[in-house]
């Protein structure tokens, strides 16, 4: 019996929902890989980027299900990216390369997936081809314009934006007059990176509480970078303390790690910057870059982090239940130092069930934990952190020294 064309794109649909996974590597590797030789991006601008995918391919599934009338929506996340790419300099060129990459993967994709499966006549197919042009099309208009009001909106020459620009040029090693700057850039520095919108409030009072120099910048609306400047450093438990009774719930804070000099300066901003990935996930909780370094490269580095899903959560995803108590069980073991019959306590189990699963977890990854350890830990953290925002132990994250000494 013949198909409806709402039944077919609804097939279709889902034959592409089942390669999402797939997909999604595939477009995020294509759009990463036309950055321009040379090209760091910015860890703020990256992780955004990931979501960005994710949005705009739910967006394009979406569009496939939907009838030529009634479109989806576009994500606002779609829109948060392109304002972070105005900011970061990112050209506009290269904005639009990255969308055209990822329609024409998908478009690919979809005839594929339509011919192999003899969903729909050519008619149908054809239109459907131009529903989604038609889509795209208005998708770029949309993003364009989005992009060029926030880049006419950071060409404003308002007295903060002429200091936020000395503050970029001094982070990129310029020479820059730091007279108009009111910092001591002789002192201790913490770097601290602030979202939300009390995000520029939270920055001042715990600079007010700790009694120490502040130079605060603001480069979007809810968005504070800040210094913290201090002659002896910082006193980790106050710091931690302050942040925990005082800090608004929806305000995200990063920070680095105290140093001195104006190249510790650079420094401390950059750790800071490579947190904020994971503070975004975590509001009302300051979280630190030394308790999170590793998790911070991993989520700039696509090979790194796929290659720890496929060496260590794939295969203990082949257990009957998913992997879930092995999963469980290595949290609880990582958490207790490693110690098995503390991890046993907290699992409410005997030790040596605990050293049974962990056998069996050795041999389903074919390498003893003494191995790989640390690699398998960061793997666990990784996927909580995607899959639901879990706290990552931030007890613990928070808990290393902010003194210099």
């Amino acid at each position: 019996m013949a198909r409806s064309p709402g039944e077919a794109r609804s097939a279709l649909s889902e034959r592409l929902q089942a390669r999402r996974p797939e997909i999604e590597q595939v477009v995020l590797t294509r759009i990463l890989a036309l950055a321009k030789p040379g090209e760091a991006l910015d860890p703020e601008y990256a992780d955004g980027l990931r979501a960005a995918v994710t949005a705009a391919l739910d967006y394009g599934l979406a569009a496939v299900r939907a009838a030529a009338e009634a479109p989806p929506p576009i994500p606002a996340a779609l829109f948060a990216q392109v304002r972070l790419a105005a900011r970061n300099g990112i050209g506009l060129d290269t904005v639009l390369r990255r969308y055209f990459a990822g329609y024409t993967l998908l478009t690919d994709l979809l005839l594929e997936e339509a011919a192999h499966a003899d969903l729909m006549g050519e008619d149908a197919l054809q239109q459907l081809i131009r529903s989604q042009a038609s889509l795209f099309d208005r998708l770029l208009a949309a993003v364009s314009e989005e992009y060029l009001r926030e880049e006419s909106s950071q060409r404003s020459r308002s007295s903060e934006q002429r200091r936020i620009e000395s503050v970029e040029r001094l982070l990129a090693g310029e020479l820059v007059d730091t007279s108009k700057l009111g910092y001591d850039f002789d002192l201790w520095h913490l770097g601290l990176i602030a979202n939300g919108v009390e995000a520029a409030e939270a920055v001042r009072d715990l600079a007010a509480s700790l009694d120490c120099r502040l130079l605060l910048v603001r480069p979007a609306t809810d968005v504070a970078w800040a210094w913290l400047g201090a002659r002896d450093g910082f006193s980790s438990a106050k710091l931690e303390s302050l942040a925990f009774r005082s800090l608004p719930s929806g305000v995200s804070l990063a920070a680095g790690e105290a140093i001195a000099g104006i190249s510790g300066w650079r420094i401390t901003h950059g750790q800071a910057k490579a947190a904020l990935p994971i503070a975004t996930r975590s509001p009302g909780t300051l979280i630190r870059y030394a308790g999170v370094a590793l998790l911070a490269s991993m989520l700039q580095d696509d090979l790194l982090a796929t290659s720890l899903r496929e060496l260590y959560l794939v295969p203990l995803a082949e257990e009957r239940d998913g992997g879930e108590m092995a999963r469980t069980t290595l949290r609880a073991y990582f958490a207790a130092g490693r110690n098995a019959s503390s991890a046993a306590a907290t699992l409410g189990v005997s030790r040596q069930a605990v050293t049974h699963r962990l056998r069996a977890i050795e041999q389903r990854l074919g390498r003893p934990l003494s191995a790989c350890a640390i690699e398998l830990e960061a793997a666990l953290d990784m996927e909580a952190l995607d899959s639901s925002g879990e706290d990552l132990h931030l007890a613990n994250l928070t808990s290393q020294r902010l003194s210099h000494g």
